[in-house]
C-alpha cells in the first residue's frame, strides 16, 4: 500500500500542490493517521484532515513534504531543522530552491529529493520529475514506489536540468490549456458556437494525447501520417510550420520559463 515505510508524514504547507499530492495519495490509499499537515492557517483539506500551525510535540518526521512557498524555507527551517535526523527523508516541490539550499537548512536530515510534478496528479498522470543530491539505488526504489501512483517518476541526470524539465513539464499544463482555449477561440471566432468549439478542441486533445501515448513514434511522424499531401491537414500544418514557426515560439516560451526558474534558484541563493 501506498506509504509503507513511512509512519509519520509531514506536509509543512499544504496549497495547490501539496494538497494535490496529498489527496491523489488518500486516493491511493494513504492512512490519514500517518499525516500531520503544519500550515499557519487553517482552510479546507483532503480527506477531511486538520491542519495545526506547530511541529508535534516530542516525535520527528520520517518523512517531510516541504509544500509551502519558496521564500518561507528560512522561516520554516528554524523550527523544523531541530526536529529531523538522519532517518528522515526530505521531498521539496520548491521552485528553484536548489539541493544544496535545502541541505544547508536541514544538515542533519537524511536523504534530500526534489520533485517537480505538476497538477495532472490529481488524475495520476503527472510525470514525477526527480532528483536527488547522490545516486541511490535504494533510494529511487523507494520514491518511485511512493510516486508512480501518481505518474510516471522521471529520474533527472543532473540538477541543473531541472530548470528546464520544470518550464516544459510543470509549466506545460498551463501552455497545452492556453492551446486548447485558443483552438477553441478561433473556432468561435470563424462561426462556431462557443461551447460547441470548446468541447470539441477538449475531447479532441485527450483522444490525440492518448493516441500519441500509445504510439510507437514520436508525435512529429504521426502528424505527418494524419496529413494526406495537398489536404486539409497539411494545409493547416503548411501554416504551423512556415518558418518553423511554432518551434521557434515553442522555444521562447520554454525559455522563458526555464530562465525564470534558474532566476529564482539565483534569488534563493542571496
Amino acid at each position: 500500500m501506498i506509504g509503507d515505510g513511512f509512519e509519520n508524514i509531514w506536509f509543512v504547507g499544504c496549497g495547490n500542490m501539496g494538497g494535490a499530492i496529498l489527496q491523489a495519495w488518500l486516493d491511493q490509499g494513504l492512512d490519514g493517521n500517518k499525516v500531520t499537515i503544519v500550515k499557519p492557517n487553517a482552510s479546507a483539506l483532503p480527506g477531511g484532515l486538520q491542519s495545526q500551525p506547530d511541529y508535534p510535540e516530542g516525535s520527528s518526521p520520517d518523512l517531510v513534504m516541504l509544500a509551502m512557498k519558496p521564500y518561507q524555507l528560512d522561516d520554516v527551517a528554524v523550527k523544523l531543522a531541530p526536529l529531523v535526523h538522519e532517518n528522515t527523508h526530505i521531498v521539496s516541490v520548491l521552485a528553484g530552491t536548489e539541493t544544496d539550499i535545502l541541505r544547508s537548512a536541514f544538515p542533519d536530515a537524511g536523504k534530500i529529493i526534489r520533485l517537480m510534478p505538476n497538477m495532472a496528479v490529481t488524475v495520476a498522470k503527472s510525470p514525477m520529475i526527480l532528483i536527488s543530491e547522490v545516486e541511490n539505488a535504494e533510494l529511487k526504489a523507494q520514491m518511485n514506489e511512493l510516486f508512480a501512483p501518481l505518474g510516471p517518476p522521471e529520474w533527472l541526470e543532473n540538477e541543473g536540468q531541472m530548470h528546464l524539465a520544470t518550464a516544459l513539464s510543470g509549466s506545460g499544463p498551463a501552455f497545452l490549456f492556453r492551446f486548447i482555449d485558443a483552438l477553441a477561440v478561433s473556432a468561435a471566432g470563424l462561426g462556431m458556437n462557443k461551447a460547441q468549439a470548446e468541447r470539441l478542441a477538449l475531447a479532441m486533445v485527450d483522444g490525440a494525447a492518448t493516441l500519441a501515448a500509445g504510439s510507437d513514434v514520436n508525435p512529429g511522424v504521426l502528424a505527418d501520417r494524419v496529413a494526406s499531401p495537398n489536404g486539409v491537414t497539411r494545409k493547416g500544418l503548411d501554416v504551423l510550420d512556415a518558418d518553423g514557426r511554432v518551434n521557434a515560439l515553442l522555444h521562447d516560451v520554454l525559455k522563458a520559463a526555464m530562465e525564470r526558474n534558474r532566476e529564482m534558484a539565483e534569488e534563493a541563493k542571496a
